[in-house]
């Protein structure tokens, strides 16, 4: 990669996480009527927009002699964005002991971490990118002098770089807070981490309020939830076998008497089979049972004649 082309690369990274930005704080302003300044940065960019837009960049570049189509550059974009969604907030996760997004609730999720909808979105922006907004950025790009791209990339890396390190100390307080945090549960860990964050400078305020929605899970409450989760699957299996014990239980009450007496007597007849033998039988025996066969033969005439009895 040239050195001209790598310029154009991190700017285009900074143009991108700028609009992330801009498309982020949209749409939480329709959600919270009020400006949200997202992202773990204090500057207005949002890092994973850039960096999905200029990997999707690189490697539809590096594809072209082989495959340059709308539906190659979809797939592309909703694997590659994909993945680096589903890592940064796996990453996040780890290092912080926050969710910072959830789409649990949400149909066909991944570990709540990606969603189908997110990943359509990703496809369909990756065409959008590469067919109409890096031809024009790289026109506008075109148009300045390579010293003059070559300053704008180095001073905005350089501001990005002073952000990341001040976010970075923010962040390393969340963690401390919520490491030592002795509460119980993931709102009351929230409300500890605002209230710190609050008496502390407009940095440590603007991230509070960055992501509202955000859980944190120490060790103690993850461990915790999967103790709940086993015992709930205990109490499920134990009313699942009572369920069946109670059926068990109800379909022999509603048997009617008859039944229950004319499988006796099918058991019985079974069991003198096995055990009778005609030449090993006494007389007694051989006497009692042709009274069961007296006694049966009028039965099956009574039958005959009574089908209800």
């Amino acid at each position: 990669m040239t050195t001209d082309s790598l310029v154009n690369l991190v700017l285009l990274f900074f143009a991108y996480a700028f609009l992330g930005w801009c498309i982020e704080v949209t749409l939480k302003y329709f959600q919270f009527h009020r400006f949200i300044n997202r992202g773990f940065l204090t500057g207005p960019w949002l890092p994973i927009y850039g960096s999905g837009a200029s990997l999707i960049t690189v490697v539809i570049k590096g594809l072209a002699p082989l495959e340059f189509s709308a539906g190659t550059t979809f797939i592309v974009s909703f694997f590659l964005c994909g993945f680096l969604e589903y890592m940064t907030s796996y990453v996040l996760e780890k290092r912080f002991h926050a969710r910072w997004w959830d789409y649990s609730q949400k149909p066909m999720n991944l570990h709540g971490r990606v969603w189908i909808g997110n990943l359509v979105l990703f496809g369909l922006g990756g065409v959008v990118i590469v067919d109409l907004i890096n031809p024009l950025l790289l026109r506008l790009s075109a148009h300045m002098s390579f010293p003059l791209r070559e300053i704008m990339a180095l001073s905005l890396s350089a501001v990005f770089v002073a952000d990341y390190v001040t976010s970075h100390f923010v962040l390393k307080l969340v963690k401390t807070s919520v490491e030592r945090s002795e509460a119980d549960d993931t709102e009351a860990i929230s409300k500890e981490v605002r209230l710190l964050l609050s008496n502390r400078s407009i940095f440590h305020r603007r991230f509070a309020e960055a992501y509202p929605e955000v859980v944190y899970k120490t060790e103690r409450i993850a461990k915790r939830m999967e103790e709940i989760q086993v015992e709930m699957e205990r109490l499920r299996q134990e009313a699942e076998a009572r369920v069946i014990q109670m059926r068990h239980e109800v379909a022999e009450n509603l048997e009617p008497t008859r039944s229950v007496k004319n499988e006796i007597i099918e058991k019985q007849d079974a069991l003198i089979g096995l055990l009778y033998r005609e030449e090993d039988a006494s007389p007694e025996m051989q006497k009692l049972k042709g009274e069961i066969e007296s006694k049966k033969a009028v039965l099956h005439k009574r039958r005959g004649l009574f089908p209800k009895l």
